[in-house]
């Protein structure tokens, strides 16, 4: 059972950490729109919000794997 609660703790990591990415990333664009940052900052931010959104999906893949290797 405890594996089970890890596991489901490392889920609601995974989603907050979805969740935060998502808010920096609206957060940075309205800020970078507001003060009229140039394209080349602004595309920064958003590589720094894909690579947070691609860290996400590794997490989950990670978290998928070691679900199914304990149901086996």
């Amino acid at each position: 059972m405890a594996k089970k609660d890890e596991l489901n703790r490392q889920g609601r990591k995974v989603a907050l950490m979805i969740a935060g990415v998502g808010v920096y990333w609206i957060a940075i664009t309205a800020l970078g729109q507001a003060l009229d940052w140039s394209q080349r900052l602004r595309a920064l931010f958003d590589l720094v919000a894909l690579a947070g959104f691609i860290w996400a999906v590794w997490m989950i893949y990670g978290l998928w794997r070691s679900r199914r290797d304990d149901e086996g």
